[in-house]
């Protein structure tokens, strides 16, 4: 597999790494993001964490803005981050920002046109794995987090797939995308109008019904805009309160959807992960 170096910083005697690669899944080119830690350049495989970001993202925000490296440095954790959907002149768009580049919401499209490029959850499930464990100093101990669309992202591919996952973690998910108008709206583009097939990509649903379990720690401003209409995360409390999903839900007074909240927590999830990647 052929990727090419974008860009290469040292941070906290580590690297970040921008690399651009050909997606046989996406059917495009597309870009990812990766910091590895000193304990990297010793030979040693390390364990990962891959994060999902949300909508208008790229790669690139969580990397610049979450102040992430300082504690991935200490842990010994590589942080991979790819783009939040494919790129490129014959993808398909829209002109809101909740639907097309910069929203693929961690699905597997199957509806035209969207089903030609849109396949990230088998993208961020498979192929982007595949390509970090063989290309760079990495291990299989994977863990998995996201905010807001890759939040919701990062919830349902731990909850489908509690085998490939040692931990998973989110700040101000998308709790119940069936019922909330951005998932409405993406699911009805990218799945159909039958909601029976939304089910699948429900963190909430996909909580409520668990038998295999992967810890999960979600913390959630109470200051978010987004809070009441389109995050519901008293729907995954709830979930959770059911099967006895082993969730820790943090509401945190006075904060807001920015990256100010994440880099204000960001630390707590890092150690929550390197604790289950440890064992």
């Amino acid at each position: 597999m052929t990727i090419e170096n974008l860009s290469c910083n040292k941070s906290f005697e580590g690297w970040h790494k921008q690399y651009s690669h050909h997606s046989d899944t996406l059917n495009c080119s597309m870009r990812f993001a990766i910091y590895l830690p000193p304990q990297a350049s010793n030979g040693k495989k390390v364990p990962v964490l891959y994060w999902l970001s949300g909508l208008t993202c790229t790669d690139e925000n969580f990397m610049q803005k979450a102040g992430a490296q300082r504690i991935a440095a200490e842990l010994g954790i590589a942080i991979v981050a790819p783009d939040t959907s494919p790129r490129g002149d014959d993808v398909a768009d829209d002109e809101g920002y909740d639907l097309g580049k910069g929203a693929g919401f961690y699905v597997n499209a199957t509806q035209a046109p969207w089903n030609r490029h849109y396949q990230m959850y088998d993208y961020v499930l498979h192929e982007l794995p595949r390509l970090i464990e063989s290309m760079f100093p990495v291990s299989d101990r994977r863990a998995i987090a996201g905010h807001s669309m890759g939040g919701h992202g990062a919830l349902v591919l731990a909850l489908r797939n509690p085998e490939r996952y040692r931990s998973v973690s989110a700040f101000s998910p998308i709790s119940n995308p069936v019922n909330c108008p951005w998932g409405k709206k993406a699911f009805t583009a990218y799945l159909g109008k039958d909601t029976a097939a939304w089910a699948d990509y429900d963190a909430s649903l996909l909580m409520r019904q668990a038998s295999q379990f992967v810890p999960a720690l979600v913390d959630q401003g109470e200051a978010d805009d987004f809070l009441t209409e389109q995050l519901r995360p008293e729907m995954l409390e709830a979930a959770a309160g059911s099967s006895g999903y082993p969730l820790a839900l943090h509401r945190r007074e006075g904060y807001d959807h920015s990256y100010y909240f994440i880099a204000s927590f960001i630390e707590q999830h890092l150690r929550f992960h390197a604790e289950h990647l440890s064992r």
